[in-house]
């Protein structure tokens, strides 16, 4: 299969070069001077809920195809809040996941609980967006970013008061995690073919540096595997696909919130 991840970072490039020549980065900058949307702490949502389910709004998937193509942003967020979600992903990217950063706008703007920018971030112009946006967090994918990068990129959501979730996918990306990343995802999709494959949270949370808030992320499908990956120091579970390919996403995850707590 071809590797996926280098598709999207060339497309992305392209992508930010065309929305810098309609918007520029330094009125970004200018508009975040009066920028007063709210940020609630997605480090301290995950360590104080139950269950640590981070929601994720997604109506397609580059291996799945449509997932839920006329999903509603702002009512299936407000449904997963309802649920009890600890935090909310919302995917921005259009040309693959089918998203675009007004939905991450409408999520933001309607719920109480910490907002993700799940995104191919490669620029400072995007971490921008997503604090204008009503962010409360931004995503870093460590395969996509050197490790210069993603130190300066969390450098920067931090001055804006961003939480990052930084995302690991092998054992050689531990190099990308600073003294700044308190939250640390793992990754159980390969990002170059797209499979799943779980024990890499389970081999992986050994190398994380001590305190940082651990997350897993893809292929979690029942509640025990929360359980278990509870069990085995994560406080963060990522899942989307789970919900969203149901009528009603919101009252599924309410169902699967109910047997993890069980």
């Amino acid at each position: 299969m071809k590797d996926i991840l280098s598709e999207i970072i060339a497309h992305k490039r392209k992508e930010i070069a065309a929305q810098k020549s309609s918007i520029s980065h330094s009125r970004l900058e200018s508009e975040l001077t009066n920028c007063r949307l709210p940020i609630y702490s997605l480090k301290d949502a995950l360590l104080q809920s139950d269950t640590g389910i981070i929601a994720e709004f997604k109506r397609h998937s580059p291996s799945k195809g449509w997932i839920n193509q006329h999903a509603d942003a702002e009512e299936v967020t407000k449904g997963y809040e309802i649920a009890g979600a600890a935090a909310l992903s919302v995917l921005t990217d259009s040309t693959y996941f089918g998203g675009e950063l007004a939905d991450l706008q409408r999520a933001a703007k309607n719920v109480k609980i910490p907002v993700i920018r799940k995104e191919f971030i490669l620029d400072e112009y995007q971490i921008l967006q997503a604090r204008l946006s009503g962010a409360s967090a931004i995503l870093l994918i460590a395969a996509a970013l050197t490790v210069e990068e993603a130190h300066r990129f969390t450098r920067l959501a931090r001055r804006l008061n961003l939480d990052v979730l930084l995302e690991l996918h092998d054992e050689k990306e531990i190099e990308h995690v600073s003294p700044e990343n308190t939250i640390v995802g793992i990754n159980n999709r390969n990002l170059g073919t797209f499979v799943t494959d779980l024990e890499k949270s389970y081999r992986m949370i050994e190398l994380l540096p001590k305190g940082v808030v651990a997350v897993s992320e893809s292929g979690i499908s029942y509640p025990e595997t929360v359980k278990e990956l509870r069990k085995a120091g994560y406080r963060g579970f990522l899942i989307g696909e789970n919900f969203m390919k149901t009528a009603n996403p919101g009252a599924s995850l309410g169902e699967f919130i109910k047997n993890v707590i069980r």
